[in-house]
């Protein structure tokens, strides 16, 4: 299943995955936006109807829950990216990446760390 998210589903979604729920009030106080109650319920209504959020009831408020991993929305998401931006050329977005001047000599050693360790898995 290909998961896609708009922009401001993304940022419930990451609420929801850094708490691990929450209501519509908890949800929307810890938005960047000011965004409407009824807004990000209908963006949660609307993820529910994806299969990416489900429900439970706690009293009169109903307790919001990511049914999809990060780590999954992330490979989702990268793949579209990678498709769409970059040609379907991993080289290509790690050329865009390691150009970026904005990483520090410790993230560029961290990268190439894991691309040492992929090779040595290879290897071995």
């Amino acid at each position: 299943m290909e998961i896609s998210f708009t922009e401001r589903e993304l940022d419930v979604m990451g609420v929801l995955w850094d708490r691990g729920g929450g209501t519509v009030a908890e949800v929307r106080e810890r938005l960047a936006d000011d965004l409407a109650y009824t807004t990000v319920l209908t963006v949660l209504r609307t993820l529910e109807e994806k299969g990416y959020v489900g429900h439970v009831e706690k009293g009169k408020a109903y307790r919001y829950h990511p049914l999809v991993e990060r780590q999954a929305a992330g490979t989702s998401v990268l793949k579209r990216m990678l498709h769409k931006l970059f040609k379907d050329s991993p080289e290509l977005l790690l050329t865009h990446l390691v150009s970026d001047r904005g990483l520090s000599d410790d993230e560029l050693r961290r990268m190439r760390r894991l691309l040492d360790e992929r090779m040595g898995e290879e290897e071995g």
